[in-house]
């Protein structure tokens, strides 16, 4: 029975081992190579990504906290009209 019991592990122990040594030699191949390399930048795009937008994302935070500062103080609008605003209203009036 020690004999049958031991057989099996050593079955199961060879067949787990040729299977990750198959999955090596495939991984070493150059599709392989190429494959791994592709997930990861798939995967280094998808964080540059991610991180792009929490940057936005706070960077619009920060400037709405900013603005909300400006008109608490000023009472005027945070947000400039444009650099010709004053001009262009002053045409306006004219004509």
């Amino acid at each position: 029975m020690k004999r049958l019991f031991w057989l099996g592990v050593g079955v199961v122990a060879g067949v787990a081992i040729s299977r990750k040594a198959t999955e090596t030699a495939r991984q070493a191949t150059p599709a392989g190579v190429a494959a791994n390399l592709g997930d990861a930048m798939r995967e280094l795009a998808g964080a540059v990504g991610s991180f792009g937008a929490e940057v936005r994302a706070g960077m619009n935070e920060r400037e709405q906290e900013l603005n909300d500062l400006v008109e608490d103080r000023t009472g005027l609008p945070s947000r400039p009209q444009g650099r010709h605003a004053a001009a262009r209203r002053a045409r306006r009036a004219e004509g």
